[in-house]
């Protein structure tokens, strides 16, 4: 039998929200329940009982109460949720007004600011007030170029207070990589900073955005934030206005516009690495319910608790931390590079800002280990209950770092989902085990199955990532799809009417889930699939490499695995690693997934979230376009894929 990494005590069990919640549905329902399976298998038989109870427990807050929870679940897109109702997201995440400070930011200056709640509200009544009278209106597009820093939250909830749609890029997209986003949505007025800092060296923004406002007329006014220093020279940037000037005024008060559940609230894009980024419109109150379930059930958060999220404010993971606001926790807000300048900077914040949630990435976890950091013998984290994980699977020896290294009694919950629902399929669960590689769970309410490829749910191998019944976070259509056809051959094509994700996934017999890479760069040697993911856990553990990806190649009437491995510095790829390689792989995984030809590369390419782009590598070593290497975080690596000569024996 198996044994857990970690299981919380009963005690800590019973001080959870989701116990808590299952006492209420217990109650209400007449039901028994003493187990998350048997919870989250009513939550997926009785969709509107659960969500119409979510929406009790969380205490949204709307002017007109809902007539019917769902018309249709199978309805798949389409299904209309709390039809009736009328609600303002900013006015739910501002619903509390005290002295308890709502957003700490930590840049890589070690500038330390606070907010209360009180000056955040005061804050987003200025910023509101003043884009209502520079003619902004429920539906217009506001949009952020903004590091992740509190005057983006106070854009984005005082344009979302008004009505308007919001959209972000974080300042290190090029110009062409923002046109892509925000030209296709014709925003009406544009915050940005002047810089940002990485690394400890000043990036200005002004240029950039000069070159931006130019090439998209729809943007009427341009909000310059001071980050680098004082009021920045905005002389030549046409419709700027500085932001201390911009809300200069007086006003006391929000007058929260009052709409219905499925307004507009984000547009979120795609990575966009295989063409023009998808642009998918999400609604205020499905992404309201969706992620107060996730934060609140799912991650146990509380008012006196202090979250952290490693993220810009380009990847969902803003839009899903900034939305703790309102449980009424401490945000921690940091811009920057995560190791400047040491490997354990973003530690000493979590020490000195006693995180007791701290969230980042699967790459990030495993650059930590490779750097020998050990924040559980340098640091008090006393308060630390949780660590969260997201952006690609998370390995086997990355789940033993973190409780060997970080924490051995918290929570750690790996996580899957993305943009397209701004939340996730798979979570933590505050009141299971915690197995080595695995995902404790499905989300509530969420439909989850991995099918086979005759649209069979299967247990214990591997499958399609399938969602069988609409959700609230849905995307409400994309834009500039006037007839659905984006959206359809987004999500619906492989199984009519049900929701394909694009991932590879196992669903275990314990109900937790173990991803496997996206399915779209799935392997296929010999017609056997191979996740990606699979590999990657084993190649993390050899010492010798920093890096790596790997993809499958046309080859003689089939398909061979190729790995491409970036190394750390002073190693070199010789015959013995490439035969350890080998080695690790066949007794690991299997003669499979062994690569036929492993190649060392100077860098591994990533979008701007983060992300190995498999696919724009296996286009490059066919010789294909890749059209849009703006969605890269570092293009130029992708040069080395087009003529690697061993690839052509």
């Amino acid at each position: 039998m198996v044994k857990p990494l970690w299981r919380p005590s009963e005690q800590r069990v019973k001080n959870t929200n989701i116990y808590r919640f299952m006492e209420v549905v217990n109650e209400r329902y007449s039901t028994n329940f003493s187990s998350y399976d048997e919870l989250y298998q009513w939550s997926i038989e009785n969709l509107e009982d659960f969500y119409a109870e979510l929406w009790r427990y969380t205490g949204i807050i709307a002017s007109q109460e809902y007539d019917r929870v769902l018309d249709d679940p199978s309805k798949m897109p389409g299904a209309k949720w709390f039809t009736g109702s009328r609600l303002n997201f900013a006015e739910n995440l501002l619903r509390y007004r005290d002295d308890q400070t709502a957003l700490i930011f930590r840049g890589e200056a070690a500038v330390r600011r606070k907010l209360s709640y009180k000056e955040l509200y005061s804050m987003v009544a200025r910023v509101a007030e003043s884009l209502r009278q520079t003619g902004v209106v429920p539906g217009d597009r506001v949009v952020g170029f903004m590091p992740n820093m509190p005057e983006t939250i106070i854009a984005m909830l005082a344009a979302t207070s008004l009505g308007a749609v919001w959209s972000s890029c974080s300042p290190d997209f090029g110009v062409k990589g923002v046109l892509d986003r925000f030209g296709q949505t014709k925003p009406k007025v544009i915050f940005t900073a002047d810089g940002y800092l990485f690394k400890g060296r000043e990036i200005s923004s002004l240029e950039k955005i000069g070159d931006i406002v130019a090439q998209i007329p729809s943007i009427e006014k341009i909000i310059v934030v001071p980050y680098l220093r004082g009021e920045p020279d905005i002389a030549d940037l046409p419709k700027s206005i500085h932001y201390s000037i911009f809300c200069a005024n007086l006003a006391d008060e929000i007058e929260f516009a009052q709409l219905p559940f499925d307004h507009p609230l984000y547009i979120m894009y795609s990575s966009g690495t295989t063409g023009l980024p998808k642009c998918m419109v999400q609604s205020s109150g499905g992404v309201l319910i969706h992620q107060l379930k996730e934060l609140l059930l799912h991650t146990d958060l509380k008012r006196e608790d202090t979250i952290f999220y490693f993220t810009t404010c380009g990847w969902m993971m803003w839009n899903w931390l900034t939305t703790s606001l309102a449980v009424g926790a401490t945000l921690v807000l940091f811009d920057g590079n995560p190791f400047h300048p040491a490997p354990d900077a973003l530690w000493q914040i979590a020490e000195k800002e006693k995180i007791s949630v701290f969230g980042t990435s699967a790459g990030y976890i495993a650059a930590l280990k490779n750097a020998g950091v050990k924040p559980g013998k340098q640091f008090d984290l006393q308060h630390l209950k949780a660590v969260l994980s997201t952006g690609s699977p998370l390995s086997r020896e990355d789940f033993k770092f973190v409780y060997g290294e970080v924490k051995a009694d918290l929570q750690l919950a790996s996580i899957s989902g993305g943009s397209d629902l701004n939340g996730c399929f798979a979570l933590g669960n505050p009141m299971g085990p915690v197995y080595e590689g695995e995902l404790q769970c499905r989300g509530l309410g969420m439909k989850v199955f991995a099918y086979d490829e005759n649209g069979t749910p299967v247990v214990g191998q591997q499958g399609e990532l399938v969602c069988t019944a609409s959700f609230p976070s849905m995307p409400i259509y994309f834009w500039e799809d006037p007839n659905g056809s984006k959206y359809h051959s987004a999500y619906f094509e492989g199984f009519p009417g049900v929701w394909t994700h694009g991932d590879f996934v196992e669903v275990t017999e314990r109900g937790g889930l173990i991803m496997y890479g996206r399915s779209d760069a799935t392997l296929n040697p010999g017609g056997v699939r191979i996740g990606t993911a699979e590999i990657y856990r084993i190649i993390e553990q050899i010492d010798e490499i920093e890096d790596s990806v790997v993809v499958g190649q046309e080859w003689q009437n089939d398909i061979r695995v190729v790995l491409f491995v970036k190394m750390k510095t002073d190693t070199a790829l010789d015959d013995e690693l490439r035969d350890k390689i080998r080695r690790s792989i066949r007794t690991l995984a299997s003669p499979r997934h062994v690569p036929a030809k492993i190649i060392e590369a100077p860098d591994i390419p990533y979008t701007l979230n983060m992300k190995k782009v498999e696919i724009a590598v296996q286009k490059m070593i066919h010789g294909r376009e890749v059209r849009n290497k703006d969605a890269l975080k570092n293009p130029e690596a992708l040069g080395f894929f087009a003529n690697v000569r061993e690839l052509q024996s």
